[in-house]
């Protein structure tokens, strides 16, 4: 009766919530997830940025910047280095502040959050250009963190967890290695098994290849493809463009901290409008 009644756990823990928090307990996922269904019944974006404008110092990292994201959609943002990318998709998670404009997930206007900010953190799983693993920690062992200290999720059952992803990205028969006995591709794969450890309902990927050897670059492009094609909601800043070609519903362009070009792939890459699009296409793809 123990291990079936920790089975339903798990299982309810792998299965999309459906119904609010306990009466009486303020919980501001419950809410995303109810606002997130209801902007997406009526047609308004999961993410919703308005007008983000943002500074470090006297230089404008984004300027004016508007985008929607629905429900299930991927969108590869790409661009020059210094065009803005890893601060807008930064911002989305707050983790940068921005100085003008708004950021809607799931109906929630973020600047309304405050403290509680790290609620939809819990929500949003990002995915990082450096691995960011615990060193001192088994795989499992940062794995299963998250859900243990956020989530407040007994051991057995995140690590449950934990293997359960781990299996998803195919890296389970690594579980007991440290991340310094893995290989790049392989603690990436593990960040995006941790990411997933939360339940996001949207992934952020920076440049999640660009620390990786070639060869190691296609086992977490085909981990990421996976995802997609399992209809994660997904925004990827990318200079892998293969993987947009075959993923992306729409590719961004960024350049100098503003959308300069938004399109859908064969739009993109058959028909550029804008100069600079072509001119970074011509020196992107030329290589």
């Amino acid at each position: 009766m123990a291990g079936k009644s920790r089975r339903d756990s798990l299982q309810r823990r792998l299965s999309p919530p459906t119904c609010p928090a306990v009466a009486g307990q303020v919980n501001l996922l419950s809410l995303l997830e109810m606002k997130s269904m209801t902007d997406t019944s009526t047609g308004n974006p999961l993410i919703r940025i308005e007008k983000v404008s943002k500074w470090f110092g006297r230089f404008r990292a984004l300027d004016e910047v508007d985008l929607g994201v629905e429900r299930g959609q991927r969108i590869v943002v790409c661009g020059p280095s210094g065009s803005g990318k890893s601060t807008l998709i930064r911002c989305v998670n707050y983790l940068e502040q921005f100085e003008q404009g708004e950021i809607y997930v799931g109906g929630i206007r973020l600047r309304d959050l405050g403290g509680a900010v790290a609620t939809v953190r819990r929500d949003v799983g990002m995915v990082f250009q450096s691995f960011n693993l615990f060193p001192h920690m088994t795989v499992l062992e940062n794995c299963a963190l998250a859900p243990i200290r956020v989530r407040k999720v007994a051991r057995r059952e995140a690590e449950e967890i934990a293997r359960h992803y781990l299996q998803r990205v195919r890296i389970l028969d690594q579980t007991d290695k440290y991340p310094a006995q893995l290989s790049g591709g392989q603690q990436q794969r593990v960040a995006i098994a941790r990411a997933l450890c939360m339940q996001p309902k949207i992934m952020l990927f920076d440049e999640p290849t660009s620390a990786l050897d070639p060869e190691m670059v296609k086992e977490v492009l085909d981990t990421m493809i996976s995802l997609a094609h399992d209809g994660m909601t997904m925004i990827c800043v990318t200079h892998e463009m293969g993987f947009a070609r075959e993923v992306a519903d729409r590719i961004v362009f960024m350049s100098d901290g503003a959308i300069v070009e938004e399109a859908p792939p064969t739009q993109f890459f058959g028909s550029p409008v804008h100069l600079r699009t072509k001119t970074f296409l011509g020196q992107i793809l030329g290589h």
